[in-house]
């Protein structure tokens, strides 16, 4: 079993901290967080990151510019940056270091893990394929698998099922999906119910149920194991 990639990420405001840290450790990735750039040549030694979320605009006299030329020059770490500058010659600036990618604030927490998953797939650091038991979701072809079966799924769907895998054992609120999937939280729950419905359905037609309805919570992904579904 691969051991998980290591992502160093630096972010002063603590709120954003946590939930990105506890986003990608439930989506399998070792995080290191840190609230600014001070101690950072120490961890990165220490720590061995395969990739750093940096904020551009961090407190002292190291801000994220100045961590990704450090990072890129001594470790080669491929490096994506949280900003809340959205001007073109910010951007600029921030490719210029050799960065990888550009995140503007505020963002969607799972739009930025498929995105750090996205950069560690190019440099073969995490796998293309999910595998949930007898159901194998390929993030590379966008395909579905169930039992031999390749599902015909819409978009949706598939970042529905795909956001369920990766928090697979949690229950997630109507509210939780409409913000990872959708992008909003203001919207009719109606919306999740039926998505979910059609998703439930489509999976059913070739095993046993994996996705759960947890009455007054939301819903849970539980995956059998192929044993058991055959």
């Amino acid at each position: 079993m691969p051991s998980p990639a290591r992502v160093l990420l630096v972010e002063d405001d603590a709120l954003i901290r946590e939930s990105v840290a506890a986003a990608l450790e439930r989506a399998g990735f070792s995080v290191h967080a840190l609230p600014d750039g001070t101690d950072v040549a120490r961890v990165a030694t220490d720590f061995r990151p395969d990739l750093a979320l940096l904020d551009v605009m961090l407190p002292g006299p190291v801000d994220g510019l100045r961590l990704a030329r450090s990072l890129r020059r001594d470790r080669d770490v491929p490096v994506i940056f949280l900003t809340a500058r959205d001007g073109g010659a910010d951007r600029l600036a921030g490719f210029g270091t050799g960065a990888d990618d550009y995140i503007v604030k505020p963002f969607i927490v799972e739009e930025l893990v498929a995105r750090v998953r996205a950069v560690l797939r190019r440099l073969g650091r995490v796998p293309a394929t999910l595998e949930l038991g007898d159901l194998v979701i390929d993030e590379q072809s966008a395909e579905v698998v169930r039992g031999g079966v390749v599902l015909d799924l819409t978009a949706t769907e598939y970042r529905l099922l795909g956001y369920l895998a990766r928090e697979r054992g949690r229950i997630l609120s109507k509210t939780q999906l409409l913000t990872q999937v959708w992008g909003y939280d203001d919207y009719d729950a109606n919306l999740v119910e039926v998505h979910v419905s059609a998703l439930r359905r489509k999976l059913e037609e070739h095993g046993p149920r994996v996705l759960h309805t947890v009455r007054g919570f939301g819903y849970v992904l539980r995956p059998v194991d192929r044993a058991e579904a055959a």
